[in-house]
């Protein structure tokens, strides 16, 4: 019982982060239909500017952890979220009346540019973050399996869950929020209605990369080694999170994120670690042919 315990602290850690980036690929798509996938690399983006900005902290002097978090985590969050913009007013926003295979084309081409932008100023070696945050809190019987919190697993958690009470109070009662559930619904009727859609499409993105730069910090304090190809890999595994939960709304993103991370977990802790990911891709195929539209995600009803 321990080690099933401890195996799902460690998903959820994991789901955690899958479920961040997998809201930005949810919103996009919810919004104009279309798959952002260079929102890997600015996950991965998010993860380098948090080894930069620990980095400076030391030079400076800065070493209260709490100032230290807090402080690369708006940097992170702040300069994510510029490249979030650039990225739709330069791969999205011209070719959003073209036909539809174009965005896509262009958002693979945005994410290899800044795969190889990354790896050409911040070189292809890997970059190690010494521990930030260490200990935790153990439990169980020294004699025997213990359980182990860290307390980074812990900080992980609880900012998720404090970013999507806040994410869901923005979405459900602001201005904001109506305008992004107008433009869901449909983008010419909220344009006459009044709605700025290029504004809230453009702030949509803004809002995703800034989820996806808190999971490349929360991978960075995690693991505590980066490489410019993480994106890739961490991309292609919240997009099955977001199909998983049902692309297009923003709890299932979590559910699939979380629902990720559990597979994995378990996988890695009961059986070959090698096959955690056939596992995980093996679920999604299962749950695509009993549930077409995912575990949360509603049928398009297109009128004709």
């Amino acid at each position: 019982m321990p080690y099933f315990v401890q195996q799902l602290i460690n998903g959820l850690t994991l789901g955690a982060m899958y479920g961040l980036i997998a809201i930005g690929y949810s919103m996009v798509y919810g919004i104009i239909g279309m798959i952002n996938f260079a929102h890997g690399e600015i996950y991965m983006i998010g993860a380098f500017l948090t080894v930069i900005c620990f980095s400076l902290l030391g030079m400076v002097g800065v070493t209260w952890v709490p100032l230290s978090l807090v402080m690369v985590l708006l940097v992170a969050m702040a300069c994510t979220a510029a490249y979030g913009w650039t990225v739709e007013r330069i791969a999205y926003r011209p070719l959003r009346g073209s036909f539809r295979l174009a965005p896509l084309i262009s958002a693979i081409g945005m994410s290899i540019f800044l795969q190889n932008y990354v790896q050409l100023t911040q070189g292809a070696t890997n970059k190690a973050l010494p521990p930030v945050v260490i200990g935790g809190f153990v439990f169980g019987d020294a004699s025997g399996f213990t359980i182990t919190i860290s307390y980074i697993q812990i900080f992980m958690i609880l900012l998720t869950v404090v970013l999507m009470i806040g994410f869901s109070y923005l979405i459900a009662s602001t201005p904001l929020g109506r305008a992004q559930r107008a433009c869901q619904q449909d983008l010419v009727m909220a344009g006459l209605c009044g709605v700025n859609v290029d504004r809230t499409i453009s702030l949509t993105f803004v809002m995703g990369a800034a989820l996806a730069a808190v999971a490349g910090m929360m991978a960075t304090l995690y693991y505590g080694v980066i490489d410019f190809y993480i994106g890739f890999v961490a991309g292609v595994k919240a997009f099955t999170a977001a199909v998983l939960g049902g692309i297009g709304s923003i709890p299932g993103a979590m559910l699939g994120g979380l629902a990720l991370g559990l597979v994995e977990a378990f996988w890695s802790g009961y059986f070959a670690t090698g096959y955690k990911d056939v596992a995980a891709f093996g679920i999604l195929v299962l749950v695509l042919i009993f549930l077409p539209t995912g575990l949360l995600g509603k049928p398009e009803v297109e009128k004709v």
